[in-house]
């Protein structure tokens, strides 16, 4: 009798359709277990640094404490002289509903970052209108309108300058600390251009900081390569050894290596007395309070993250590719710049961008060892955040240092991404 093949059952699923959903497990499974680091991720790293981010272009001050206002003077300009009796009013109600209330007192230091005075107009006016009961006009006829009893309290309120403050702060975002933190601000016209000479503080600022993070990049790397040269080339019982000492610095606290420079590099301190026994100089140097103390301390902090990334790539460099440019007849300087070094090329940039993005935030090795005139970018930003409150100022700064590190990390990626391919080739 003949073999009859056996019919699956109605509700048995396809195979390919059984592989899809195993697949489809796998990969919730996998997400998973990754979902409470993409929270933490997100919940520590991204979310302050948006709020960040929207802290530097908000604006919402004024807008909260005089809503009337800035909605009556919406398409409203200077050149047009006082607004209308409209947006008296609208004044007077906001003054009254706010009177004593924190976000007046915000919408009237937000104003005074505008135009210097506002804060004490604004809260004198709002004082000024809550006239006593006894004193109140005896018939509508005789009652003032808003714009009088507010031209009254005080007459700086009839010069369009203090209108135009509050009409330019009726938009939830502003890039006005933007532009301030690059020494630009926006012309009546609405045109951007470069403030004062003697108020441009930023440009200088940041181009300090670049140029001193430069400078101990440079001094990291040429220190660097030769001791990550010998650390790879030893033996490991001795470059353990030697890498003990390299690592050393983590091991003490920022503050505490800083105070260990000023008492080095002070006047009596020891460096000044070795020089002056060896005959070097005949009098103790200026070592700290200046730059030359910030640099040495930066350097001596930041030398191990140079040392590191060129170390790990240098012990990936197979030894033979020098002993067979020497045997091809290769000078020895020759196979080591033309063979050796271009392999070292990714710890070489690795370790320089490490090395510049921390110097880029540095701020308690330049506030100790350093003057006035060494102050970093992270100084103004710590300044604006602790003395001053201005939390839209540093968040502002902080937005301008974010994207300059962005771009320096674009242009590492730019830079190394040839190399890996001619790698994996």
């Amino acid at each position: 009798m003949p073999m009859q093949a056996a019919t699956p059952p109605a509700d048995a699923m396809p195979l390919k359709r059984q592989l899809r959903l195993a697949e489809r497990r796998k990969k919730l499974s996998s997400l998973a277990l990754v979902l409470p680091v993409a929270v933490l991720l997100f919940v520590a790293f991204l979310w302050p640094i948006g709020a960040l981010l929207k802290r530097g272009i908000d604006n919402r001050e004024v807008m909260d404490g005089l809503p009337a206002t800035t909605a009556a003077l919406k398409g409203w300009k200077a050149e047009q002289g006082l607004p209308a009796d409209a947006a008296f009013a609208a004044l007077a109600a906001d003054l009254d509903a706010g009177r004593g209330t924190p976000r007046l007192a915000a919408a009237a230091k937000r104003l005074n970052m505008e135009q210097s005075g506002l804060r004490s107009l604004v809260m004198k006016t709002a004082s000024g209108l809550q006239a006593p009961a006894d004193e109140a006009p005896a018939g509508d006829a005789a009652t003032p309108s808003p714009r009088e009893r507010i031209a009254a309290l005080d007459e700086r309120w009839t010069q369009p300058e203090v209108w135009q403050a509050i009409a330019a702060n009726a938009a939830p975002y502003t890039p006005r600390y933007l532009l301030a933190a690059m020494d630009r601000e926006t012309a009546a016209d609405g045109s951007i251009q470069p403030v004062a000479s003697d108020q441009a503080v930023f440009v200088d600022v940041f181009a300090r900081t670049f140029w001193m993070s430069g400078i101990v990049t440079a001094i990291c790397l040429l220190l660097g390569f030769p001791l990550a040269y010998v650390l790879a080339t030893l033996p490991a019982r001795i470059s353990n050894v030697l890498m003990i000492f390299v690592l050393l610095p983590f091991w003490t606290s920022v503050l505490v290596r800083v105070a260990a420079w000023i008492v080095l590099l002070q006047g009596s301190g020891l460096v000044n007395q070795a020089l002056m026994l060896a005959g070097i100089t005949s009098e103790p140097l200026q070592l700290v309070f200046n730059r030359t103390g910030v640099y040495i301390a930066m350097i001596h902090i930041l030398l191990p993250f140079m040392v590191l990334p060129l170390y790990s790539v240098m012990k990936g460099v197979p030894p033979v590719f020098m002993r067979a440019a020497l045997s091809m007849g290769c000078k020895p300087f020759a196979a080591f710049w033309r063979v050796y070094v271009p392999q070292c090329m990714p710890g070489v940039a690795a370790g320089s961008l490490l090395v510049f993005i921390l110097g880029m935030g540095y701020y308690i090795t330049p506030a100790l060892l350093g003057s006035p005139g060494e102050q970093m970018v992270s100084y103004f930003i710590a300044f604006f955040t602790n003395e001053t409150l201005n939390w839209s100022m540093a968040a502002a700064l902080s937005s301008v240092l974010l994207a300059a590190t962005l771009v320096f990390y674009v242009l590492y990626a730019r830079f190394n991404r040839p190399r890996q391919n001619r790698a994996a080739r």
